[in-house]
Parts: structure tokens; C-alpha cells; sequence
């Protein structure tokens, strides 16, 4: 069974003409990253997941945990897996460096977290929560609070959680009922039940920081009456050392279909005297703190996606150059040939490889815009940045994550029927990814969200003016390229012609009629995703031929790319002009048909 190998000089060629590491280097908090110092890290990153991360994935999904009496244990190796990388700093890598962390782009961090899902994404979820608490208490926890928690949280040496989900409310937050109580030291004591807690209890540290959502008494009805509060596995004593155990446990942990080395825990809150735990932020006004986190979280679960679809297309590829079976098709040799010479999985293989380039090219972008809109000294382009990002984050991951599942099932079918028996390899992928379109949100919600939020709610306006940079790349690509180069350019131009469409009926109908608008809310999230890959691709296809022509880089994998973005044209693209027809003739059929015929 073949191991992860991080995709080095796909990510280079990223930080160097896509999303440009360049871009960064006048600003203060960058001014000692540069390109060398991002490729060093990547290439120890990938050294770790290939080598310590990615034997593990197997061992995890066939132990899984073990819950006993409140307590549950990783699989083998996991605790010491989780233990180099803490000392290796891994953990740090973006995290402000005031509390421990090394402040590295989100662009490179982003690259490195994707090899950690593509290795092993059930080992990954554990920091990548851990990260999403540590952004909501920097940006909204107290002085004290920050002290507390976040130099151990920073550090690895503790691990964070989200507490949403309760068994009456899973999307629908409003419908919360975990009760938080004040006490006279200004704590509260909590009492409720949460589930689908992923690494809500575990081995791996000794303290787990729960971020809960809760009301307090004679809170509001609905989602406007939700708190947050911070409420530690074991309580921190004044002077920072652990005290006593908090009344919190976990009571079991679920049985899934995949990710079996990630506890998924069922937490108990004040069975006895109460859960202590301390306001985050103001009352009643947990939801937009805990938004922090579940955003941070949405853009980190589309990286699950596009690293199990990179460690699937790995794994297919390596079956389908040793797998011997038939002849090949107008040869006249009759000797048995690999089964990556048959033309049909060649198809399959490209749509893997060119689908998970293009998305990992369309994050690197968002994480770089991420960069900007965080440190770049003018206003004006911290709001143009962190519109894009805002736009953005529900196609990365709900785009991302839905094609991690369709990369996963293809690469089951290249296996064959190898690929459906577990020793292969390829059936743990499809299992894994499974969860992605359902973690933070459902794709619907994604949907939902790009459609109401992100583009009705603003008359298109962010919308028009990606559509803007994606007519530039095309009129540049019809300007300045050969044969090869126009024909992507024509794709583009038409896929964005399709968008555009789409983002003028969502503008015209949203308001008036939401129903009808809402029937194509997931494919309008495919349609802009397609899209969005596609423009990248075509910016990489114009780098790609500009450094061919000057002799610069590696000619092979230049090549390449230029074939797999044409690939991606006349294969992906194409589904654009489907997919509009989908958004906007597509609701009748959907909205008139009875329940009981459905």
C-alpha cells in the first residue's frame, strides 16, 4: 500500500505564480518570509506526513478509539504521532506570535495543512479545531482568558473543541438548551448535552479546552439568546497549573463510516454540581463569536477536501501504472498492458489530477487573500480582500469537499473491484471524505449562504467583480496564446458567461421570490466553483507556457500543466453552461410536486 507524498512542486509553482508569496513581502509582519523559507517548510512538512502521519491512517481507521468509563483512547502511535508534532512546532505554524506562534502566512499554513488531511485527515481534525478555538478567544476572549489558554493551546500542549451540535439541534443553533448559570464569582455553571464532538475527549493531551454554546437565564429566545462560554476538561488554577477534573464527560462516542481514528465524543455537562466555565465575549452574542471559529473551521474542512482528493488521485495513479490487464486499444501488440494506457482511465485519472489542482490553486488564493485582508496596511484593500474571502469560503468548502467524495468513488473505480475490498486502500478515502460535505454546515447551507448572504444580500457586487477578473484572464489567454491557450480561453470565457447569467437571476430573483431562487442554491455553489477552478487553471496554463518559452523551471511538469488545464476546459468547464440552465429554469418541477409524490 503506498504511502502520502506531498505534491512539492504543484505548491511551489502556487507561491510563485498563483497565489505569489511575493505579494506579502512588503508588508511588516511577513518581512522575513520569503519563497526559500516557504519551500523549506513544505518540503520537512510532507517529510512528517509521509513519514509519520500517513502510516498511521490505516492503523487509525482499523483500531479506532476505545471509550471507557469517561476516558478514550487513540489508536496505536498516535499519542507519540501527536507528540513530534508538537515539538516540531507543526501546531504554531500561523498562530500570533505573542502567544508562542511562528506568524506565517495563512497561504503557506494553509499548503501544509493539506498535506496533514491528505496523510491523515482523522489525525488532522484534532489541531485543526484546536486552531479554530484559538481565533475565537484572541479576537474575542478576555485578557485573563487569553493568558489562560492560549500560549498551551498555541503551544499543542492542550486541544480545543467546538460544542454546537445537542440532540434537538443540529443546523438549527436557535434550538439550543444547554443552560449556563451565573455564580457570585462572575463564572457559570453549565448543564446540557452536546454531540458529534470531534475530539471532545481523546489521549492525546492532558487538558481540553470546550468552547460551548449555552443561554443564560432570561436569554432571549432563538439565536439572538446563544452564549458562549470557555469550559476546560480540567480547571486552570491561578497560577497556571492544572486543578481539579471539571464536571464534564464524555459518555460514549459514536460509531461511523469513517475517520474511525477521530473520536466523534457525546459530552455530558454538569451531571453534578454544574461545568464551570466564563463568558467568551458579551452575552447573548456567542453565535458571532462562534462564527469565528466555524468559518476559520469551513475554509479548514475544504482543505480535508483537497487533500483526500489529492491522496486518492495518488493512489489510483499508483494502481493503475502496475495493474496489468488487456491490450491496448489500436495497438497490434497483443501483450498486456498497464491499465493507465487504457483511454477510459486515463479520463478518469485526469479529472482527478485536474480537479485537485484546480482546487488546491482556488484555496491558495482565498488563504492569500486571507493574508491581505488581515495585514495589508490599506483599508480600502483589507475590505476588497476580505469580500473575496468572504465569498469565497462557502465555495471552498462546499466545492471542495463535494469533490473530494466524487475523487474518492473514481478512485475506487480505477482500483475496480479491488477498489471495494479494504486492503487497497482506496475504499478508506471515499469512507473519509464522506463527512466533509456535512461538517460545518451542509453543502445546502454553504449554498444557502453564498446565494442569500454572500451575493443577493449585496446586488452581486463581489460576485461581478471576481466575474471581472475572470474576463481578464480569458481576453489575456485569447490575446496572448497559441492554439492550446485560446481554446482554454474560449471554455472560460463561455463558463463565465454562464456565472455571470446565473449571478444576474440570483440578484433579480433572491428577494422576490426565494423559493424559486433557493431549488439552485447547490448547483449555482458547483457552477462558481467549476468556474473558479477553471480560472486558476488558466492563469496556471499563462505561467506555465511563459516559463516554457523562457527555459525557466521544469519543462516536464510545465507541460503538464498546460495539458491538464486544457483537460480541465474541455471536461470541467463544459458542465458550467448544465449548471446555470440548473439555477435558473430549475425550481418548477422541485417547488410543484407534492410531498406524498416524492
Amino acid at each position: 500500500m503506498s504511502e502520502y507524498l506531498a505534491p512539492l512542486k504543484d505548491m511551489q509553482f502556487l507561491l510563485q505564480e498563483i497565489a505569489p508569496l511575493s505579494e506579502l513581502a512588503s508588508l511588516p509582519d511577513f518581512a522575513e518570509v520569503n519563497l526559500d523559507l516557504a519551500i523549506a517548510i513544505l518540503e520537512e512538512a510532507g517529510k512528517f506526513a509521509n513519514g509519520v502521519l500517513s502510516p498511521l491512517n490505516v492503523v487509525g481507521d482499523r483500531e479506532g478509539c476505545r471509550w471507557s468509563q469517561d476516558s478514550v483512547r487513540t489508536a496505536s502511535g498516535w499519542r507519540d504521532a501527536y507528540r513530534h508534532f508538537t515539538e516540531g512546532g507543526w501546531n504554531a505554524l500561523s498562530c500570533h506570535p505573542e502567544y508562542g506562534g511562528q506568524g506565517l502566512p495563512r497561504v503557506v499554513s494553509a499548503l501544509v495543512e493539506e498535506m496533514w488531511n491528505g496523510a491523515n485527515v482523522a489525525f488532522a481534525l484534532c489541531p485543526m479545531l484546536t486552531h479554530g478555538a484559538i481565533e475565537a478567544l484572541e479576537l474575542r476572549g478576555s485578557d485573563e482568558q487569553k493568558r489562560s489558554y492560549l500560549p498551551k493551546l498555541v503551544s499543542g500542549e492542550w486541544t480545543g473543541t467546538m460544542n454546537l451540535t445537542e440532540p434537538q439541534a443540529g443546523s438549527d443553533l436557535s434550538a439550543v438548551r444547554t443552560r449556563a448559570v451565573p455564580q457570585p464569582d462572575g463564572s457559570f455553571r453549565l448543564h446540557g448535552q452536546k454531540i458529534f464532538i470531534t475530539y471532545g475527549e481523546h489521549d492525546l493531551t492532558d487538558n481540553i479546552v470546550h468552547l460551548v454554546l449555552a443561554r443564560t437565564p432570561g436569554a432571549p429566545e432563538g439565536v439572538k439568546g446563544i452564549s458562549l462560554f470557555v469550559v476546560p476538561k480540567i480547571l486552570v488554577d491561578e497560577d497556571g497549573s492544572l486543578g481539579a477534573r471539571n464536571d464534564v464527560r464524555c459518555v460514549s462516542i459514536e460509531h461511523k463510516l469513517g475517520i474511525h481514528g477521530s473520536p466523534t465524543a457525546v459530552l455530558a455537562f454538569g451531571d453534578n454540581d454544574g461545568a464551570v466555565g466564563w463568558l467568551v465575549g458579551q452575552e447573548n452574542r456567542g453565535l458571532e463569536t462562534m462564527f469565528i471559529m466555524m468559518n476559520a473551521a469551513r475554509f479548514s474542512v475544504g482543505l480535508e477536501g483537497i487533500g483526500l482528493s489529492e491522496r486518492s488521485t495518488q493512489r489510483a495513479v499508483a494502481y493503475a501504472r502496475q495493474r496489468m490487464q488487456g491490450t491496448e486499444l489500436g495497438g497490434s501488440s497483443r501483450d498486456k498492458v498497464a491499465i493507465v494506457r487504457h483511454p477510459d482511465v486515463r479520463r478518469m485519472l485526469m479529472l482527478m489530477k485536474s480537479r485537485t489542482e484546480a482546487l488546491r490553486a482556488v484555496a491558495a488564493v482565498v488563504a492569500l487573500a486571507m493574508d491581505l485582508a488581515h495585514h495589508d496596511p490599506s483599508p480600502q484593500v483589507r475590505r476588497e480582500q476580505q469580500a473575496f474571502v468572504d465569498l469565497m469560503i462557502p465555495v471552498v468548502k462546499g466545492w471542495s469537499t463535494e469533490s473530494a467524495v466524487e475523487l474518492a468513488s473514481l478512485g475506487v473505480q480505477v482500483h475496480g473491484g479491488m477498489g471495494y475490498v479494504e486492503e487497497t486502500g482506496a475504499a478508506q478515502h471515499l469512507r473519509d471524505a464522506r463527512i466533509t460535505p456535512i461538517y460545518e454546515g451542509t453543502t445546502g447551507i454553504q449554498a444557502a449562504d453564498l446565494m442569500g448572504r454572500k451575493i443577493a444580500r449585496d446586488g452581486g457586487t463581489a460576485a461581478r467583480a471576481v466575474l471581472a477578473q475572470m474576463r481578464d484572464v480569458a481576453q489575456s489567454l485569447e490575446r496572448d496564446g497559441d492554439e492550446p491557450l485560446k481554446a482554454i480561453a474560449a471554455a472560460l470565457s463561455d463558463a463565465t458567461a454562464s456565472l455571470a447569467g446565473a449571478v444576474d437571476f440570483v440578484v433579480s430573483t433572491y428577494e422576490a421570490d426565494v423559493r424559486r431562487a433557493s431549488v439552485g442554491a447547490v448547483p449555482l455553489l458547483e457552477l462558481f466553483g467549476v468556474v473558479a477552478g477553471g480560472w486558476q487553471m488558466a492563469r496556471a496554463a499563462l505561467a506555465a507556457r511563459r516559463r516554457l518559452a523562457s527555459g525557466d523551471g521544469d519543462a516536464p511538469f510545465l507541460a503538464a500543466k498546460l495539458l491538464t488545464a486544457r483537460f480541465y476546459a474541455d471536461h470541467v468547464l463544459c458542465r458550467a453552461l448544465g449548471l446555470c440552465h440548473a439555477v435558473v429554469h430549475g425550481a418548477g418541477a422541485a417547488l410543484a410536486i407534492d410531498d406524498d409524490q416524492l
